[in-house]
């Protein structure tokens, strides 16, 4: 998510398009389940053509694996549809394996002779079915898999990137971000010992933004953020750890951090929101650019995020956008996804009579907070169906935000707007258990409605109490 544009000459000079078009282009396509069809590898067939989902293993052991693999892809004409990679699930080290997803079409003919030939060069050569409805995450731990990258803005990636032809500072995002990869649900979370020029990067951007604050913020986020420097040691001259800033997240709204490698997928980031989990990165932006970020770092989240995380109403805001994602169709992951960017990251409310910020990526950027509270930018009515189709600025300042009367009022229309999304289901999260629940069958609808039901009776009771005394 952008912080501060690269170009402030010409404001409105960068790409102009949405992010259902990034959505589209970076889409994960779904995390490949468990086969429900044995030794069958094809979900269509078509004019000799089959259509073919395979999951396999390579071990760094073989390296010559991955470009045999590729030879008899080109051997059998075999047109590449789709691929992932991620760490094997099997291996404790997180370098010692790969696991690929592949999705292509092969001559139906050759079929049997194409899986042979991939069994000779790979392990664990299985068949994926198709999903109707994509992969999610039911229980916490299952965030693990929910770890693909966009790299588009990273710095090894990006020439544009301010830290591309820096070398030192490539390794040493390359480090923290290897504790993220390694780091499994449930485990502690990882502390990074800053550097002098980390913290000094992270001073500037503190005490720039904490000046203007106070006349731009929402009061909400004033509130944290003073709860923040009194409790989690919130100051220009040190970076707060993840650790204690999950902890008190937790104690005020439920959430928690885990840490994150880099950008990741809508779909992955949305899924970690419906458990009140924040994929947190930990690496900072580079020195030479202390304003300006063209992914999140930990300026953009520790100052951005946490303190609106902390406050109730957007919690559960937040967690309602997560819920809506799960099990969504692509196109409705990507209206989501612009509807996160207009509210979560550039959202604008009203409170007595002024217009104040309280998305993240204004509140990590001193030139989009001052340039959005000016009177430069267009004002929209928060509008879901509208903000979900809006064309946004991918590398400069908004043209568009869109103002809220409150965050209730927001999350109503929000609740709405996830009406029309249509899933064979309903999802409920148990705090008990921290896992999603699909409502999909009548008795487990009238379990949740028991529930609710033993609720509400512990509700009239405290009421009646409270009008007896």
């Amino acid at each position: 998510m952008k912080t501060e544009s690269a170009v402030q000459t010409a404001p409105f000079g960068g790409r102009k398009q949405s992010l259902i078009e990034d959505a589209r282009r970076e889409r994960s396509g779904g995390s490949p389940g468990p086969s429900r069809n044995g030794d069958s590898f094809v979900f269509e067939d078509k004019d000799g053509m089959a259509t073919v989902n395979v999951l396999f293993t390579l071990s760094n052991e073989k390296n010559a694996g991955f470009f045999k693999t590729g030879k008899i892809f080109e051997t059998f004409e075999a047109k590449l549809l789709h691929i992932e990679s991620r760490p094997g699930r099997k291996s404790k080290n997180s370098l010692a394996d790969l696991e690929f997803f592949m999705k292509c079409e092969v001559h139906s003919s050759d079929l049997e002779v194409f899986i042979n030939s991939l069994k000779r060069v790979a392990e664990d050569v299985r068949s994926v079915q198709e999903e109707k409805v994509p992969w999610f995450p039911r229980q916490m731990k299952d965030l693990d898999r929910c770890n693909m990258l966009i790299t588009k803005f990273d710095p090894d990636m990006d020439q544009d990137h301010p830290g591309y032809r820096d070398l030192e500072y490539r390794k040493r995002r390359a480090f923290i971000a290897e504790l993220a990869f390694r780091y499994k649900q449930g485990e502690p979370l990882p502390s990074v010992e800053y550097t002098a020029e980390e913290v000094a990067t992270w001073r500037e951007v503190y005490q720039k933004l904490r000046n203007i604050y106070p006349s731009l913020a929402c009061r909400q986020f004033l509130d944290a953020l003073q709860q923040l420097e009194k409790e989690c040691g919130y100051e220009e001259g040190r970076i707060p750890q993840l650790k204690e800033v999950s902890a008190f997240l937790k104690d005020k709204t439920g959430f928690q951090l885990r840490p994150v490698a880099g950008l990741l997928s809508a779909r992955d980031f949305l899924a970690s929101l419906a458990f009140r989990v924040f994929q947190c990165t930990q690496y900072i932006r580079h020195s030479s650019a202390p304003m300006h970020s063209p992914e999140p770092d930990c300026c953009h989240e520790l100052l951005g995020h946490i303190p609106m995380l902390a406050d109730k109403e957007f919690a559960q805001f937040s967690q309602e956008i997560g819920l809506a994602s799960l099990g969504a169709s692509d196109e409705d992951i990507e209206k989501l996804s612009t509807l996160y960017w207009f509210t979560v990251e550039f959202g604008l409310c009203k409170q007595n009579g002024a217009v104040k910020a309280y998305g993240a990526g204004l509140l990590s950027s001193y030139g989009e907070l001052v340039y959005a509270l000016s009177n430069k930018p267009e004002y929209r009515p928060f509008n879901p169906e509208e903000m979900a189709v809006q064309p946004y600025q991918d590398q400069t300042y908004q043209p568009v935000y869109f103002l809220s009367e409150s965050f209730e009022d927001a999350k109503m229309k929000l609740r709405r707007f996830s009406e029309t999304i249509k899933r064979p289901f309903a999802v409920r999260y148990d705090p008990f258990t921290c896992s999603i629940e699909v409502l999909d069958q009548p008795g487990k609808i009238q379990n949740a409605l028991s529930q609710v039901r033993e609720d509400l009776k512990t509700l009239l009771c405290a009421l009646e109490r409270l009008s007896s005394s």
